[in-house]
Protein backbone atom coordinates (compact mmCIF):
# COMPACT_ATOMS: atom_id res chain seq x y z
CA UNK A 1 0.00 0.00 0.00
CA UNK A 2 0.88 3.80 -0.94
CA UNK A 3 -1.39 5.42 1.23
CA UNK A 4 -2.04 4.07 4.48
CA UNK A 5 0.68 2.90 6.91
CA UNK A 6 -0.14 0.20 9.15
CA UNK A 7 2.22 0.30 12.80
CA UNK A 8 1.47 -2.01 15.45
CA UNK A 9 1.53 -0.12 19.01
CA UNK A 10 1.20 -3.41 20.49
CA UNK A 11 -0.23 -6.60 19.90
CA UNK A 12 -3.93 -5.58 20.56
CA UNK A 13 -3.48 -1.99 19.17
CA UNK A 14 -2.55 -0.84 15.68
CA UNK A 15 -2.48 3.09 14.31
CA UNK A 16 -3.32 3.19 10.24
CA UNK A 17 -1.75 6.54 9.11
CA UNK A 18 -3.22 8.74 5.65
CA UNK A 19 -0.67 10.28 3.52
CA UNK A 20 -1.34 11.15 0.11
CA UNK A 21 0.39 14.45 -0.47
CA UNK A 22 -0.04 17.16 -1.30
CA UNK A 23 -3.35 17.73 0.31
CA UNK A 24 -4.76 14.33 1.36
CA UNK A 25 -7.32 13.51 -1.12
CA UNK A 26 -9.39 10.61 -1.13
CA UNK A 27 -9.41 8.69 -4.40
CA UNK A 28 -9.76 5.79 -5.85
CA UNK A 29 -6.36 3.79 -4.82
CA UNK A 30 -7.21 5.56 -1.33
CA UNK A 31 -11.23 3.42 -1.03
CA UNK A 32 -9.18 0.29 -2.33
CA UNK A 33 -6.40 0.87 -0.07
CA UNK A 34 -8.39 1.07 3.47
CA UNK A 35 -10.90 -2.20 1.82
CA UNK A 36 -7.40 -3.95 2.06
CA UNK A 37 -6.72 -2.25 5.58
CA UNK A 38 -10.41 -3.14 7.27
CA UNK A 39 -9.57 -6.78 5.38
CA UNK A 40 -6.51 -7.03 7.48
CA UNK A 41 -7.96 -5.55 10.63
CA UNK A 42 -10.74 -8.67 10.28
CA UNK A 43 -8.42 -11.28 9.96
CA UNK A 44 -6.08 -10.31 12.60
CA UNK A 45 -7.32 -12.49 16.19
CA UNK A 46 -5.02 -10.45 18.67
CA UNK A 47 -6.52 -6.97 17.78
CA UNK A 48 -8.47 -5.38 20.21
CA UNK A 49 -8.52 -1.38 18.51
CA UNK A 50 -7.30 0.74 15.49
CA UNK A 51 -6.91 4.52 15.91
CA UNK A 52 -6.89 6.10 12.12
CA UNK A 53 -4.98 9.18 11.92
CA UNK A 54 -3.20 11.28 8.81
CA UNK A 55 0.50 12.21 8.23
CA UNK A 56 -0.64 16.08 7.63
CA UNK A 57 -1.64 18.09 10.39
CA UNK A 58 -3.69 20.24 7.98
CA UNK A 59 -5.64 17.52 6.36
CA UNK A 60 -6.96 14.27 7.93
CA UNK A 61 -8.87 12.85 4.80
CA UNK A 62 -9.61 15.37 2.53
CA UNK A 63 -13.49 14.90 0.10
CA UNK A 64 -13.07 12.38 -2.98
CA UNK A 65 -10.80 13.76 -6.05
CA UNK A 66 -13.65 14.01 -8.59
CA UNK A 67 -11.43 13.88 -11.07
CA UNK A 68 -11.60 10.29 -10.86
CA UNK A 69 -15.03 10.01 -10.70
CA UNK A 70 -14.47 7.68 -13.84
CA UNK A 71 -12.60 5.67 -11.84
CA UNK A 72 -14.64 5.54 -8.85
CA UNK A 73 -14.81 1.40 -7.42
CA UNK A 74 -18.17 0.10 -7.59
CA UNK A 75 -16.88 -3.85 -7.33
CA UNK A 76 -18.82 -5.74 -4.50
CA UNK A 77 -16.84 -6.54 -1.56
CA UNK A 78 -16.80 -9.21 0.99
CA UNK A 79 -20.27 -8.48 1.94
CA UNK A 80 -21.72 -8.09 -1.83
CA UNK A 81 -21.79 -4.11 -1.34
CA UNK A 82 -19.88 -1.90 -3.75
CA UNK A 83 -16.84 -0.91 -2.40
CA UNK A 84 -17.20 2.10 -0.82
CA UNK A 85 -20.24 1.38 1.47
CA UNK A 86 -18.18 -2.46 2.00
CA UNK A 87 -15.71 -0.67 3.65
CA UNK A 88 -17.41 1.93 5.73
CA UNK A 89 -20.19 -0.92 6.78
CA UNK A 90 -17.09 -3.26 7.68
CA UNK A 91 -15.16 -0.80 9.77
CA UNK A 92 -18.65 -0.08 11.70
CA UNK A 93 -19.44 -3.50 12.38
CA UNK A 94 -15.97 -5.67 12.31
CA UNK A 95 -14.91 -6.75 15.99
CA UNK A 96 -12.53 -4.49 16.40
CA UNK A 97 -13.23 -0.88 17.47
CA UNK A 98 -12.04 1.82 15.21
CA UNK A 99 -11.15 5.24 16.20
CA UNK A 100 -10.57 8.50 14.23
CA UNK A 101 -8.03 10.58 15.67
CA UNK A 102 -8.34 14.08 13.60
CA UNK A 103 -6.21 17.14 12.60
CA UNK A 104 -6.81 19.34 9.63
CA UNK A 105 -9.62 19.07 6.92
CA UNK A 106 -11.98 16.36 6.70
CA UNK A 107 -14.55 16.67 4.03
CA UNK A 108 -16.79 14.98 1.97
CA UNK A 109 -16.04 11.40 1.71
CA UNK A 110 -13.90 11.95 4.25
CA UNK A 111 -15.73 12.63 6.98
CA UNK A 112 -17.86 9.85 5.55
CA UNK A 113 -14.83 7.38 6.44
CA UNK A 114 -14.44 9.32 9.78
CA UNK A 115 -18.26 8.98 10.24
CA UNK A 116 -17.88 4.73 9.56
CA UNK A 117 -15.23 4.65 12.97
CA UNK A 118 -16.83 4.04 16.31
CA UNK A 119 -15.13 7.12 17.87
CA UNK A 120 -13.90 10.40 16.65
CA UNK A 121 -11.43 12.84 18.58
CA UNK A 122 -10.27 15.92 17.08
CA UNK A 123 -7.86 18.90 17.51
CA UNK A 124 -9.57 22.05 18.77
CA UNK A 125 -7.16 24.20 16.68
CA UNK A 126 -6.55 22.18 14.14
CA UNK A 127 -9.92 20.06 12.71
CA UNK A 128 -12.14 21.43 10.38
CA UNK A 129 -15.25 19.36 9.51
CA UNK A 130 -17.91 19.62 6.47
CA UNK A 131 -20.33 17.78 3.88
CA UNK A 132 -19.36 19.80 0.92
CA UNK A 133 -21.65 18.24 -1.57
CA UNK A 134 -24.95 20.24 -1.91
CA UNK A 135 -22.58 23.40 -2.28
CA UNK A 136 -20.74 21.27 -4.94
CA UNK A 137 -24.16 20.85 -6.47
CA UNK A 138 -24.70 17.11 -5.48
CA UNK A 139 -25.33 15.36 -2.14
CA UNK A 140 -23.22 13.06 0.12
CA UNK A 141 -23.14 9.89 -1.10
CA UNK A 142 -20.96 7.58 1.13
CA UNK A 143 -23.03 7.21 4.29
CA UNK A 144 -23.02 11.09 5.07
CA UNK A 145 -26.86 11.51 4.58
CA UNK A 146 -27.49 8.39 7.05
CA UNK A 147 -24.84 8.69 9.87
CA UNK A 148 -25.17 12.37 10.36
CA UNK A 149 -28.82 12.70 11.92
CA UNK A 150 -27.94 9.47 14.24
CA UNK A 151 -24.91 11.23 15.61
CA UNK A 152 -26.35 15.06 15.61
CA UNK A 153 -30.64 14.57 14.81
CA UNK A 154 -32.52 16.01 12.17
CA UNK A 155 -31.91 19.56 12.40
CA UNK A 156 -28.32 19.89 13.17
CA UNK A 157 -27.43 17.09 9.84
CA UNK A 158 -29.96 19.56 7.52
CA UNK A 159 -27.22 22.70 8.54
CA UNK A 160 -24.59 20.53 8.05
CA UNK A 161 -25.52 19.03 4.39
CA UNK A 162 -27.48 21.81 3.14
CA UNK A 163 -25.35 24.51 4.43
CA UNK A 164 -22.13 22.91 2.93
CA UNK A 165 -19.76 25.05 5.31
CA UNK A 166 -17.12 24.30 7.86
CA UNK A 167 -17.39 23.31 11.14
CA UNK A 168 -14.74 23.88 13.58
CA UNK A 169 -13.97 21.28 16.15
CA UNK A 170 -15.95 22.63 19.08
CA UNK A 171 -18.55 22.66 17.27
CA UNK A 172 -18.47 19.25 16.12
CA UNK A 173 -18.34 18.15 19.92
CA UNK A 174 -21.25 20.17 20.93
CA UNK A 175 -23.28 18.66 17.80
CA UNK A 176 -22.02 15.14 18.54
CA UNK A 177 -20.35 14.95 15.17
CA UNK A 178 -17.60 14.15 17.65
CA UNK A 179 -17.05 12.43 20.91
CA UNK A 180 -14.53 15.27 22.05
CA UNK A 181 -12.11 17.76 21.24
CA UNK A 182 -9.28 18.64 22.67
CA UNK A 183 -6.52 21.34 22.65
CA UNK A 184 -4.19 19.57 20.21
CA UNK A 185 -0.94 18.96 22.56
CA UNK A 186 -3.78 17.03 24.51
CA UNK A 187 -5.37 14.62 21.45
CA UNK A 188 -2.59 12.27 21.18
CA UNK A 189 -2.13 11.11 24.77
CA UNK A 190 -5.66 10.76 25.29
CA UNK A 191 -6.42 9.22 21.79
CA UNK A 192 -3.71 6.48 22.74
CA UNK A 193 -4.49 6.11 26.51
CA UNK A 194 -8.19 4.86 25.34
CA UNK A 195 -6.71 2.73 22.91
CA UNK A 196 -4.29 0.87 25.10
CA UNK A 197 -6.94 0.77 27.80
CA UNK A 198 -9.40 -0.80 25.31
CA UNK A 199 -6.65 -2.75 24.04
CA UNK A 200 -6.07 -4.37 27.54
CA UNK A 201 -9.79 -5.83 27.48
CA UNK A 202 -11.13 -8.98 26.86
CA UNK A 203 -12.03 -8.97 22.83
CA UNK A 204 -15.33 -11.29 23.22
CA UNK A 205 -16.30 -8.81 25.47
CA UNK A 206 -15.36 -5.72 23.05
CA UNK A 207 -17.08 -7.07 20.31
CA UNK A 208 -20.54 -8.65 21.93
CA UNK A 209 -20.65 -5.19 23.77
CA UNK A 210 -20.36 -3.45 20.29
CA UNK A 211 -22.66 -5.49 18.10
CA UNK A 212 -25.25 -5.21 20.54
CA UNK A 213 -24.85 -1.27 20.41
CA UNK A 214 -24.83 -1.72 16.56
CA UNK A 215 -28.36 -3.14 16.69
CA UNK A 216 -30.12 0.06 16.77
CA UNK A 217 -27.57 2.53 15.75
CA UNK A 218 -26.26 2.08 12.13
CA UNK A 219 -27.90 2.75 9.06
CA UNK A 220 -29.45 -0.06 6.90
CA UNK A 221 -26.97 -1.46 4.11
CA UNK A 222 -30.59 -0.95 1.69
CA UNK A 223 -30.31 3.22 2.64
CA UNK A 224 -26.46 3.42 1.76
CA UNK A 225 -26.84 1.70 -1.32
CA UNK A 226 -30.09 3.49 -2.48
CA UNK A 227 -27.97 7.14 -1.00
CA UNK A 228 -25.06 6.26 -3.32
CA UNK A 229 -26.99 5.07 -6.59
CA UNK A 230 -28.70 7.98 -6.59
CA UNK A 231 -25.28 9.89 -5.59
CA UNK A 232 -23.76 8.48 -8.65
CA UNK A 233 -27.20 9.42 -10.99
CA UNK A 234 -26.61 12.93 -9.77
CA UNK A 235 -23.71 13.82 -11.90
CA UNK A 236 -25.43 14.07 -15.30
CA UNK A 237 -27.43 16.60 -14.03
CA UNK A 238 -26.71 19.90 -15.94
CA UNK A 239 -26.54 21.94 -12.69
CA UNK A 240 -23.68 19.67 -11.45
CA UNK A 241 -21.30 20.40 -14.70
CA UNK A 242 -22.53 23.83 -14.13
CA UNK A 243 -21.44 24.13 -10.84
CA UNK A 244 -18.25 22.50 -11.18
CA UNK A 245 -17.35 24.89 -14.00
CA UNK A 246 -17.86 27.93 -11.26
CA UNK A 247 -15.59 26.00 -8.22
CA UNK A 248 -12.84 25.13 -10.65
CA UNK A 249 -12.70 28.81 -11.79
CA UNK A 250 -12.83 29.96 -8.33
CA UNK A 251 -9.96 27.42 -7.05
CA UNK A 252 -8.23 29.29 -10.38
CA UNK A 253 -8.17 32.14 -9.12
CA UNK A 254 -7.93 31.99 -5.24
CA UNK A 255 -5.30 29.02 -5.08
CA UNK A 256 -4.55 27.04 -2.51
CA UNK A 257 -6.48 29.24 -0.04
CA UNK A 258 -9.60 27.46 -1.95
CA UNK A 259 -8.95 23.91 -0.19
CA UNK A 260 -8.21 25.81 3.07
CA UNK A 261 -11.46 27.37 3.48
CA UNK A 262 -13.63 25.76 1.26
CA UNK A 263 -16.58 25.49 2.62
CA UNK A 264 -16.39 29.61 2.45
CA UNK A 265 -15.68 29.42 -1.14
CA UNK A 266 -18.25 27.35 -1.88
CA UNK A 267 -20.81 30.17 -0.69
CA UNK A 268 -18.88 33.09 -2.78
CA UNK A 269 -18.93 31.21 -6.57
CA UNK A 270 -20.29 34.52 -8.12
CA UNK A 271 -23.90 34.37 -8.89
CA UNK A 272 -27.19 32.49 -7.88
CA UNK A 273 -28.01 29.19 -8.98
CA UNK A 274 -31.62 28.73 -10.61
Amino acid sequence: MTQFTITEVTAGYWRVTFSNPPINLSDTDTLLELQRVVGLIESDDALRVVVFDSADSDFFINHYDVSQFAEFPLDPGPTGLPTFIDTTTRLSTSSVVTIASIRGRTRGGGSEIALACDMRFASLERAIFAQIEVGAGVFPGGGGIERLPLLVGRARALEIVLGSDDFDAQTAEHYGWVNRAFPDDELDAYVDNLARRIASFDKPALAEAKRLINRNTLPSAEDLVQTQDAFLDAFSWPTVQERGAKIRRRAGEVGPDFEARFGHHLGDLGGDSD
